[in-house]
Formats: structure tokens, sequence, C-alpha cells
């Protein structure tokens, strides 16, 4: 544990990202709010602070409550922040929609066969000229 720690480094080291580059070029590509504000990545991370952090489809919205500037095991990197109610709801609602979204969508059982594909582009031709 140290007193300061950068921004591009506590995201490494709380496991949001995989490598201190990959968090480095979401900061500069504004995809990560310090405080509700884009930061640098020579940010200092106090304690308290709320950091929103996309992953994947998800946006985390987390409180530090403790620094690291070393990458250790998931559960001490959960450890390093808390996140907030909203966000846990906010999540959750997301995936249900998207699940939802999943099986409305009708997904074709199988690709054409040869034959078949000879009659869609049969009965085409026939309809465009």
């Amino acid at each position: 544990m140290s007193d300061s720690v950068r921004l591009d480094k506590w995201l490494w080291a709380a496991r949001f990202f995989k490598t201190r580059a990959l968090a480095k070029k979401a900061i500069e590509g504004g995809k990560v709010q310090y405080d509700g504000t884009r930061a640098k990545t020579s940010k200092n991370v106090e304690l308290g602070a709320l950091i929103k952090v996309p992953q994947g489809w998800d946006v985390y919205e987390v409180e530090v409550i403790a620094l690291s500037d070393q990458r250790k095991g998931a559960p001490e990197a959960r450890k390093l922040y808390a996140e907030t109610q909203e966000s846990v709801e906010h999540r959750t609602r997301e995936a249900e929609a998207r699940r939802l979204n999943n099986e409305v969508m009708q997904h074709p059982i199988k690709r054409p066969d040869k034959k078949q594909r000879r009659d869609i582009q049969r009965f085409q031709r026939e309809q465009g000229g």
C-alpha cells in the first residue's frame, strides 16, 4: 500500500484492465470518469473517490476504499473498491434487458445448403427481371 497512486496504476491493480497500457488508453479516450469528470492518467487516486469504469457491456461505478499500486489476486483486488448500489441495480437491469432481447430475436436454425441457395438466387432473378 502507498499514499498516492496514479489512476492508471490503481485501475490495473484493481483488475479492471489487464495492462496499464489498456488502462491508460481507456482514460485518455475519455471512457473512465473520476468524480464525474474526465481525468488524466497521472491523476492521484484519493480515498472516497467515485470512478466509472467500462467493462464490456457494463459500466461499473465504484468508490475507492483502499489504495494499492501492486496487482494481486482478484479477492484482494475487490478489497480496493466498493461498487455503488445504483451501479449494481443498473447493471442487473441492463443484463436482463440484453437477455430478453436475445430471447426475442430469432436466430436462423442453419445456413441454406447449396440447393436452397440456388433456389433463392433463381427466385431473386425472377423477381428482379
